[in-house]
């Protein structure tokens, strides 16, 4: 067990950073950096069909990464 937890977490934390980068922003760049003004709701986005799914399976990953992250702290 103690061998096999270091390996999930290096593949949670891959499929982790591939989720977090694949999510794109309706704001893009400009909209973080203060641009783009003309728009109240700049901020705001609903997310629909395979960006939810993409976003929700994100939180999904992140969460299991420190629950492994956790039992590999209390067993190491």
């Amino acid at each position: 067990m103690v061998t096999i937890l270091p390996i999930i977490q290096i593949i949670l934390s891959v499929i982790l950073v591939a989720g977090i980068l694949l999510q794109s922003s309706a704001a893009g760049l400009g909209g973080a950096l203060g641009g783009g003004s003309d728009n109240v709701d700049a901020g705001y986005h609903t997310r629909r069909g395979s960006e939810k799914t993409l976003f929700n399976g994100t939180v999904v990953v992140a969460i299991l990464f420190v629950i492994v992250s956790i039992i590999s702290f209390i067993i190491g």
